[in-house]
């Protein structure tokens, strides 16, 4: 069942345009929208670009035909923007301006009223820049506007059926790449190759490989850290044949918007000190 207050909004529309990555958030949106308003007047719009990872985007479409969504893919050119590739903390600003424009252009030519994200509840604490552009471009979180933060939504996916439910977050493969470094279609290459390394060995869960430049550094839970570490040399060849010098584990672990924190200690897996 949808949540009686986001059917209440998302009904209130006369049509929507979802920002949809095929993440829990988006996909409990599109869903629920595609259920309140039909699917002549709920379209999903993925936006496509380097920064969005082959697995997530094969995931994104398998969910809207499993769910009848009817979904647009809609190219995105933030790598053309200097403010984007520079990569300052304020990336995501500029990545989301991107985003809003092509799909608010997408909604115009379509007669879709609104564009909505999925935004929720807990999100609005965080650090996020993005949210700035969707304010100027009059972008709606009806997740967030439903009072949903992250374990109302995961237990709304689950109780509608959505697989990916109880997924990993998964932002945009910039958001691995640390501040100052440019981004870069190599680069993100680079961090998609080295996470399914890891994948491909069995790590589970939330995961990153943080592009230091020379320095692949691994993020995992620590529980992982035995798994990562009996594979330490063979994860250590694969990635430094993907161009890093230098791979090592993060003994803080897995965390949100690490680049925003103190430096943690590390092991090295290979490469030098």
């Amino acid at each position: 069942m949808t949540p009686p207050r986001l059917t209440e909004i998302l009904s209130g529309f006369r049509s929507v345009l979802v920002a949809y990555s095929g993440g829990v958030d988006s996909t409990l949106l599109a869903v629920a929208a595609r259920r309140a308003l039909g699917r002549g007047r709920a379209v999903a719009a993925l936006g496509v670009s380097p920064s969005l990872g082959g697995h997530q985007h094969r995931q994104a479409l398998d969910l809207a035909v499993r769910f009848d969504l009817e979904l647009v893919e809609v190219p995105t050119h933030e790598l053309a923007d200097p403010g984007y590739v520079a990569n300052a903390p304020s990336r995501c600003f500029f990545c989301k301006r991107e985003l809003w424009d092509r799909l608010g252009a997408v909604a115009a030519a379509r007669g879709l009223a609104v564009v909505v994200d999925g935004t929720n509840a807990d999100d609005l604490g965080e650090h996020r820049p993005g949210l700035a552009a969707a304010a100027e471009r009059g972008v709606r979180s009806p997740l967030a506007e439903a009072g949903l933060g992250k374990a109302q939504v995961r237990a709304a996916a689950r109780a509608l059926g959505l697989p990916n439910w109880d997924a990993p977050a998964s932002p945009c493969l910039a958001s691995r790449i640390t501040y100052g470094l440019a981004v870069t279609p190599a680069r993100l290459s680079q961090v998609e190759a080295a996470e399914a390394e890891l994948r491909a060995l069995g790590v589970a869960g939330d995961l990153r490989v943080r592009h230091r430049g020379d320095e692949a550094r691994i993020e995992v839970d620590p529980a992982a850290f035995p798994l990562v570490r009996a594979h330490g040399p063979v994860l250590g060849t694969r990635l430094r044949a993907l161009g890093f010098g230098r791979v090592t584990l993060d003994l803080a672990g897995y965390r949100r918007g690490s680049f925003l924190g103190a430096d943690a200690e590390v092991e090295i897996l290979a490469g030098g000190a």
